[in-house]
Formats: C-alpha cells, structure tokens, sequence
C-alpha cells in the first residue's frame, strides 16, 4: 500500500468513532496479517524504537519477547500527601467488597493493575497495548508496564504478564471489574493461555470512590481524586485519555515512539494513583475518627456505607460527627434525615438512649431532640420530652451556628416545644 493510500485510510477512521472502530480493522485496512509475523507497510518518518524512548528491556517468554518497562517507588514516596503503603488494615473495606480473604492477604499479595487500548468497545477486535502493573516487594513498589510493539508479539506480552502476576493472589484495578479484566481475560482466552488471575480476590476502587465522593465531588474519575484527594496533580508529560489510541494508531503506522512517552507517564500515575488511593480508602474505613478527615459530607458518606453492612452504632457515630461540621442547607438536612431514619432501625433502644444521654451531655443538639422524641413517644412522658426540648432550644441560642442550620433547628423545635406544652397540660386536668 502506498504512503498515500495509507493516510487517505488513516483519515477515512480519524471521522469514525474510535469506540466502534477496532485496532484489528484499522490493521485490516492498512494491509496487515494480524497475528502473524507480517509486519507495517514502510514508516512515513524515520523510526524510534520504544526502548529509546523509554527505559525497558525485552523479556523472553515461550510465545517470544516482550518489551517490559520497570521503575521501583521507595517507602518514602509520597503520591501527593499520601503514602502508597498500606497501613491499616483492610477488614472493613474487605466487608464492603464482601471477599473476606482480602483482609487476611499480605500487601505483596495484590496487583494493582491498569491496561491502556485500543478502544473503549471491548470485544475481541480491541487490544490491550500496554498493562501496567505494581506490587509490593517489602516496602518497594515495583511497577512494570508491559508494551505491545506489535499485534503479533500479543501472546508473548501476555505470557511475560502471567510470570509477574504469578506471586499476586489479588487484583486492585479502577473499573477494572467492567473493562480490564475481562478484556485481558478475552485476550488470554484468544491464544488459549490460562487466565492467571481467574481465581483471584478483586478490589475495584472505582464503585467505592462513588460511595465515598459522589454527593461532594463533581467526578469521581481516578485523575480528578488523584488530584483533589490525594493532592497529586501530574506534570505537563500528561495525555489526555481520549488521545491515546490514535496516538498508539500512530506509532504502528509511522514506528515512531516518541510521542508514546506521554502515554507510558499516564499509565504509571494511573497504577500509582491506585496504591494510594487503596491505602488512604483504607485508612479512612478503618479509623474514620483519627483526623484525616475534614469535610462533613465524608463522614455522612461512610455513615452511610456502614449502616449498609450493618454497623449501625458505629454508623450513627459517623452521621452525628457529620453533622457537627460544617455542610450546605440541603445536605444539612439530609444529614439528619438520615441519622433520623437509622435511629428508628437500631433496635437497641438501651443503647441508643445512653448514646443520646452521652452525645447531649456533650452539647450535641441532635442528641438533645433525639431524647425529645424519645421521651414523647415511647416513654409517654410529655415533661421529659419537653425539658429536653427546651435545652435543645437553649444550644440553637447560644451555639455558633450558620444562620440555615439555627433555622432548621428553631423552627423544627418551636412545633415541639408547642405540641408538648398542650399535652402536659392535657395531662395534667
């Protein structure tokens, strides 16, 4: 095919979707055999070998070589404000993935796991050009990113990627229960080699970040956390991910790699992004009181998720310290509609009353109405309901409240303290 009828073919799949389009059939369309040893009609540009443009070395499988790139990150490195070893235990985040052997596995044990391709539709027609994956060797984090020069060389990308799995027995990816994962198990399926990770635990960070972030960020993409919770914005080597199956399009048309570098950059932050997203997640179900965190609407989040799996006492904890910081009117009042309807399903009407007794004696206007309610329902005694209204009334006054949440309180309180004043009187005669 001549270098013109190359380009008219490359402009013709530049005005189609590239979701619906596959790496096979744009290869198809340039001519190429894929899955043999066929090669690309003659660069347009004088070629750059990927291992001039970044450090790697070829690795012999028995499908053949494949080009692996490795860094290592120390135990002092830092994503950010965070640290990518894991400190705290996983036993809760265990229970929210329900895979109880997740709390007991070793952090050597998980993979952390990311694939860059050749589009977003999966199928067998889209290929995983790039896995980049890290584990821990003691306090290392050893991070190979698996390059595929060629569809050919695929099966031995994939055997070099078994030999580095092979000491994992878990999975941490970001969506990678929907899209990784089974498109690298559709690609193993493909040349008949056995799935290494087929028995493997799974954490997919991604469903999680939604329950903790979804009411207080905007997006819950991995490079916006990265960047707003982690506190790691990346440098100017950053790709945008749409670029960068055309920009790998690129590189088997022309053989120049240079501007796969931008590529390798974002696949590495992605992986190392996940070590630390994982610890900090980790950190923030094991011990959500140690101080780290600071926005309200991420302790109503984890209230939430812990009245999910059942934890209700330790729930209702995480709603009140919500409460007590600063949120908007609407989340506000969520908040306490929340904490309200989880009051009603505990049950343990002992152990809440004293919770209530202790959070009042503390100054917690919440407590103070919980009693209330108490008192005026369940007890039939219209006196103590109403005492305990009025001390509620007395914290709004005298509490540095914003003027929404006084309000709120007032007004909810005012009714109260009219409705009992009638029936103690009713009472009373």
């Amino acid at each position: 095919m001549s270098t013109s009828s190359v380009t008219q073919v490359y402009m013709y799949n530049c005005h189609v979707d590239s979701n619906k389009v596959s790496l096979l059939d744009r290869l198809k369309a340039l001519g190429v055999k894929v899955g043999t040893a066929a090669t690309l009609p003659a660069p347009e540009t004088d070629s750059v070998p990927i291992d001039r443009v970044v450090p790697g070395g070829f690795r012999a499988t028995l499908r053949g070589e494949a080009f692996v790139s490795e860094q290592t990150f120390g135990a002092d490195y830092l994503h950010g404000a965070q640290s990518i070893l894991l400190n705290s235990p996983l036993t809760n985040l265990a229970m929210w993935a329900r895979d109880p052997r997740v709390a007991n596995l070793p952090l050597s044990s998980f993979a952390f796991l990311d694939t860059e391709t050749s589009g977003l539709s999966g199928g067998t027609g889209t290929y995983a050009f790039m896995v980049g994956v890290g584990r821990f060797e003691g306090d290392t984090f050893r991070l190979a990113q698996f390059f595929l020069r060629d569809p050919a060389e695929e099966p031995a990308m994939l055997e070099a990627l078994t030999d580095f799995l092979a000491p994992a027995r878990a999975l941490v990816t970001f969506n990678g229960k929907s899209f990784d994962a089974p498109l690298l198990k559709t690609r193993y399926l493909l040349h008949s080699i056995p799935v290494p990770f087929a028995d493997y635990s799974h954490v997919d960070l991604l469903p999680l970040a939604r329950r903790l972030w979804r009411d207080r960020l905007p997006s819950r993409a991995l490079k916006y956390l990265e960047e707003n919770i982690l506190g790691a914005p990346r440098t100017s080597d950053e790709v945008p991910g749409y670029e960068i199956p055309w920009l790998y399009f690129d590189y088997l048309r022309t053989r120049d790699a240079t501007p796969l570098k931008g590529v390798f950059y974002h696949n590495a932050m992605d992986v190392v992004a996940m070590a630390a997203l994982l610890s900090h997640m980790a950190a923030m179900l094991h011990d959500p009181f140690d101080g780290r965190i600071e926005h309200g609407l991420d302790f109503v989040a984890l209230g939430k998720l812990f009245e999910d799996l059942g934890e209700r006492d330790f729930a209702a904890r995480l709603f009140e310290r919500g409460l007590e910081m600063e949120l908007t009117e609407a989340d506000f009042a969520s908040a306490v509609q929340k904490l309200s309807n989880l009051q009603k399903r505990r049950g343990d009407l002992p152990e809440a009353v004293r919770l209530w007794e202790s959070a009042a004696a503390q100054g917690h206007i919440y407590a103070h109405v919980e009693l209330a309610k108490h008192h005026e329902h369940r007890q039939r005694d219209p006196s103590a309901a109403l005492a305990w209204t009025k001390s509620a009334l007395e914290l709004v006054q005298s509490a540095d409240l914003p003027p929404y949440v006084r309000k709120f309180w007032q007004d909810e309180l005012k009714k109260r303290k009219e409705r009992l004043q009638g029936k103690k009187k009713a009472k009373e005669k």
